[in-house]
Protein backbone atom coordinates (compact mmCIF):
# COMPACT_ATOMS: atom_id res chain seq x y z
CA UNK A 1 0.00 0.00 0.00
CA UNK A 2 1.46 3.34 -1.18
CA UNK A 3 0.42 6.55 0.85
CA UNK A 4 0.95 10.02 -0.04
CA UNK A 5 3.90 9.83 2.46
CA UNK A 6 5.51 7.71 0.02
CA UNK A 7 5.30 10.33 -2.62
CA UNK A 8 8.42 12.20 -3.87
CA UNK A 9 8.90 15.56 -5.08
CA UNK A 10 6.93 16.32 -8.57
CA UNK A 11 5.28 12.66 -8.46
CA UNK A 12 1.79 12.38 -8.72
CA UNK A 13 -0.99 9.86 -7.76
CA UNK A 14 -4.80 9.43 -7.41
CA UNK A 15 -6.25 8.95 -4.26
CA UNK A 16 -7.44 5.68 -3.63
CA UNK A 17 -8.90 5.42 -0.43
CA UNK A 18 -9.02 7.21 2.54
CA UNK A 19 -7.95 5.86 5.96
CA UNK A 20 -8.62 7.02 9.57
CA UNK A 21 -11.99 7.72 11.53
CA UNK A 22 -14.56 10.90 12.21
CA UNK A 23 -13.17 14.19 12.67
CA UNK A 24 -9.73 13.56 11.02
CA UNK A 25 -11.04 11.69 8.00
CA UNK A 26 -13.70 14.63 7.63
CA UNK A 27 -11.25 17.21 7.99
CA UNK A 28 -9.10 15.21 5.16
CA UNK A 29 -11.82 15.35 2.86
CA UNK A 30 -12.94 18.71 3.52
CA UNK A 31 -9.49 20.31 2.07
CA UNK A 32 -10.62 18.30 -1.44
CA UNK A 33 -8.90 15.29 -1.11
CA UNK A 34 -10.78 12.72 -1.88
CA UNK A 35 -10.98 9.63 -3.78
CA UNK A 36 -10.33 9.58 -7.20
CA UNK A 37 -8.67 12.88 -7.16
CA UNK A 38 -5.12 14.03 -9.02
CA UNK A 39 -2.76 15.12 -6.28
CA UNK A 40 1.01 16.24 -7.36
CA UNK A 41 3.62 16.67 -4.57
CA UNK A 42 5.51 20.26 -5.04
CA UNK A 43 7.60 20.48 -2.28
CA UNK A 44 8.43 18.99 1.17
CA UNK A 45 9.82 20.88 4.06
CA UNK A 46 13.28 20.58 5.38
CA UNK A 47 12.47 18.26 7.55
CA UNK A 48 10.12 16.12 6.04
CA UNK A 49 7.20 18.23 7.57
CA UNK A 50 4.37 18.99 6.41
CA UNK A 51 4.33 18.03 2.90
CA UNK A 52 3.04 20.56 0.01
CA UNK A 53 0.69 19.63 -2.18
CA UNK A 54 -1.07 20.44 -5.63
CA UNK A 55 -5.10 19.70 -5.33
CA UNK A 56 -7.73 20.52 -7.40
CA UNK A 57 -5.58 23.40 -8.93
CA UNK A 58 -4.61 24.89 -5.08
CA UNK A 59 -2.11 24.83 -3.11
CA UNK A 60 -2.30 22.66 0.19
CA UNK A 61 0.52 21.70 2.73
CA UNK A 62 -0.42 18.86 4.81
CA UNK A 63 1.12 17.09 7.78
CA UNK A 64 2.75 13.69 7.22
CA UNK A 65 0.48 11.76 9.70
CA UNK A 66 -2.37 13.24 7.28
CA UNK A 67 -0.76 12.12 4.45
CA UNK A 68 -0.06 8.48 5.83
CA UNK A 69 -3.73 8.34 5.94
CA UNK A 70 -4.22 8.78 2.07
CA UNK A 71 -3.86 5.90 -0.10
CA UNK A 72 -2.72 6.65 -3.74
CA UNK A 73 -1.62 4.80 -6.78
Amino acid sequence: MKTLRDMKIGESATVLRLHGEGAVKRRIMDMGITRGVEIRVRKVAPLGDPLELTVRGYELSIRKADAEMVEVE
